[in-house]
């Protein structure tokens, strides 16, 4: 359907597959995208009134939902209340001058199934966007995607269970406000060359996947926010971004990298909650930024600001994080008047011996560690309040506070200029022995020199009144965005399952710990009550029925090859399964737990090769090392053994099973070919380099069985990992 003139729709669901080609393959084809519905004109306002588009009739699960809900060119033009799920994207407006999108709903459309589990991280989970310019990120799917964009206003709108949330390429002048994107397994926003944008008061908490808690923490590249290539003058403020793998994460992007020049700059990144990320509450790297009056709580890193120069970072709050601030090869930053508390670092500044050698920033820009001022903070309880190596003239002074600390200041390779002035510093004679016996980092007047600090001249005395605050003004009718009282917060709350992250809209059961056949699960959700229903491979349980939430244990059957537990569970409110489909109060909803602990022993060869690729005959030369492991999981770095190779090196890895019969899902991730044998017969062929890839296939199984996984790296990281499980 075509519309060009203002109208309303009749309120109903309209199930309305899109174009079953891959109309997002790359390169993608912007003109021939064939839509459900175009909206071209001008001076056009569009109200769905809760009209709801319901795609992909014949996929039931999110990675195959395909084609294009809603396009919208023109000028001018209002949709509000629009829904549209089911699809790879909902709504695509290309070009489009004064766009507004107003309380639409594009929950529930495209996502990838994800590989990680509880106990293992899989690389092929990483995503990827680096690169945008001929619209690549179109692969992952949006629920709302503006490409070349001016003045839109996306306000009042919803995107929960996909992967993206709103991704903007190349757009200007955007007010994006009271919106909630969240619990998406990659990006709540996303800018690319996008600048002169205002993203505030938004919801944007739990966009996230690659953590498991006491497991690993990667994050996988996902981000409440994220700002790409040449994105600058943006304000960001206002918004609740908790929980997601970083927070912001703002990179200046290839075009930077390989020239030196230009950056995602002057960004004003103010007032927002940044807690809760597996990685970084905020990184902002090659680039100069202001970053002011954030509270950033529970993070691996509050704010990495690799290479950054020039940025203020002024009036934060950072708490109970393993390192507040870490700057690698950074220049003139300004640290002042930031609260630390708790953190396990305070302040990390530090440069490497080397550079890489493809880096065209490195080569062309001057990127020593020197420069920056730490000026007026408070570190309380922070056991290291500052790391400093390798770098030249750092300035520690205006009458910054440290209390509560071990050390106060590490430097593991030698500084040049560092010094130190009116500081307060509550600690015993040990600990400041490392800086008063350094002459280095003290001045003639010791620690007690009253100085303020000047980054043209650091060590001339000068009085520096504190920073005017420079807060941007809310919005009159911006939401307060924030976690509601009594919502779960924590780090140990991001739970993820193969489609991305529990939003707690119904129960569900985690493993919590292991130990040998005995397992112990928590029951997270919605208040409600449970009972086993059915059990496999359980020898004893510590509890059968309960209320949410609940912690039982279970031991397993030894010489059981699986655990299964099936739940049944019964609420007094409505709740919502993974794909957004509501199950009314009362009613019974089942879920379940299952793990299949038959793991073979695997042999695995290591072959060197010098060409680009394998010769074929590559196995039928003599191992230059040998391993053997229970299970099939490999991630190389560097070289896996010493006889190998660290690039071109081919591996073959051998297994005798005996499986019950059943039909069995094998799952083989790769970087780089690979290639899968059952029984002699190849099942899984992809035999090229490749980026960590994941590849499953379905098979009937049943007694001994022998599996042949043929592997090669042709350069850089190498992964290799094989699974097997009852469908």
């Amino acid at each position: 359907m075509k519309i060009g003139e203002s109208c309303s729709v009749e309120p109903g669901k309209y199930t309305l597959a899109g174009d079953t080609a891959d109309i997002f393959r790359l390169p993608v084809d912007l003109p021939g995208l064939r839509p459900v519905i175009l909206i071209e004109g001008e001076n056009i306002t569009v109200d769905f009134q809760g009209a709801e588009l319901q795609g992909s009739p014949d996929r039931f699960f999110p990675d195959g939902f395909y084609g294009l809900a809603i396009l919208v060119k023109g000028k001018n033009i209002a949709i509000k209340n629009a829904r549209a799920r089911g699809y790879k994207v909902a709504l695509l407006a290309d070009g489009v001058e004064n766009l507004q999108l107003e309380g639409c709903d594009f929950s529930y459309n495209y996502r990838p199934k994800l590989y990680s589990t509880r106990e293992r991280e899989c690389f092929s989970d990483w995503l990827s966007y680096h690169h945008n310019e001929r619209d690549e990120w179109l692969r992952y799917g949006a629920g709302i995607y503006l490409r070349n964009c001016l003045n839109t206003t996306v306000r009042t709108c919803r995107v929960t269970g996909g992967q993206n949330g709103l991704l903007m390429s190349g757009c200007r002048g955007a007010l994006v406000y009271n919106n909630f994107f969240h619990f998406n397994s990659g990006l709540g926003i996303g800018l690319y060359r996008s600048s002169d944008n205002r993203i505030m008061h938004n919801r944007l908490e739990w966009n996230v996947r690659g953590y498991s808690h006491r497991f690993y923490e990667r994050g996988q590249d996902s981000a409440a926010i994220l700002v790409y290539e040449q994105s600058s003058n943006n304000l960001i403020a206002y918004n609740s971004c908790s929980h997601s793998g970083d927070g912001l994460f703002l990179w200046a992007g290839q075009s930077t990298m390989d020239t030196g020049e230009g950056g995602c700059n002057d960004n004003f990144i103010y007032g927002n909650d940044f807690s809760y990320a597996p990685t970084n509450g905020i990184e902002t790297t090659f680039s100069r930024n202001r970053i002011q009056g954030n509270y950033m709580a529970d993070c691996r890193y509050g704010i990495w600001a690799g290479y950054s120069y020039e940025s203020l970072i002024f009036a934060n709050m950072i708490v109970g994080c393993r390192t507040a601030i870490a700057i690698e090869h950074g220049q003139h930053d300004t640290i002042r008047q930031n609260i630390f508390i708790n953190d396990t670092l305070g302040i990390h500044f530090w440069a490497r011996a080397e550079q890489p050698s493809d880096w065209g920033y490195a080569q062309r820009r001057d990127v020593r560690s020197l420069g920056h001022i730490i000026d007026r903070n408070v570190f309380t309880g922070v056991r290291n309040p500052l790391k400093i190596s390798a770098s030249q003239n750092i300035a520690v002074n205006g009458e910054n506070l440290f209390t509560g600390f071990e050390t106060l200041l590490e430097t593991p390779l030698p500084n040049e200029g560092t010094k130190f002035w009116r500081n307060d510093i509550y600690g015993t004679e040990k600990q400041l022995a490392a800086v008063w016996a350094n002459p280095a980092l003290r001045s003639s007047e010791g620690l007690n020199f009253s100085h303020t600090g000047d980054p043209e001249n650091p060590y001339e005395p000068l009085n520096v009144p504190p920073g005017e605050l420079n807060e941007p003004d809310s919005l009159p009718d911006g939401m307060l965005a924030a976690l509601p009282q009594g919502f779960p917060r924590g780090r140990q709350l991001i739970v993820i399952d193969e489609w991305g992250p529990f939003d707690f809209r119904r129960p569900t059961v985690v493993l919590d710990t292991t130990a040998g056949n005995r397992y112990s699960f928590v029951l997270i959700g919605p208040s409600g009550k449970w009972k086993l229903a059915k059990m496999r491979g359980v020898k004893t349980v510590s509890a059968v029925q309960g209320t949410v939430p609940a912690q039982i244990s279970v031991e397993r059957n030894p010489t059981a090859e699986d655990i299964r537990l099936e739940f049944e569970y019964t609420s007094e409110q409505v709740i919502a399964t993974p794909f957004g489909e509501l199950i009314p109060a009362g009613e019974t909803y089942r879920f379940e737990y299952r793990r299949f602990e038959k793991k073979p022993e695997w042999k695995t060869q290591f072959f060197n090769f010098s060409d680009s690729l394998p010769p074929p005959d590559v196995f039928k030369n003599a191992a230059v090392a040998e391993s053997r492991s229970e299970g099939l999981w490999y991630a190389w770095w560097d070289r896996p053994a010493p006889e190998v190779q660290a690039d071109r090196f081919a591996t073959l890895s051998t297994a005798d099973i005996d499986l019950a019969a059943d039909q069995y899902i094998i799952t083989l991730t790769s970087d780089d070919g690979v290639r899968l044998y059952l029984d002699d017969k190849l099942v899984i062929d992809r035999w090229n380099v490749h980026e960590p890839e994941t590849e499953e296939v379905t098979v009937t199984l049943g007694g001994r069985h022998h599996l042949r996984v043929e592997h090669f790296d042709a350069g850089g990281f190498a992964a290799l990992e094989c699974r097997i499980r009852p469908k």
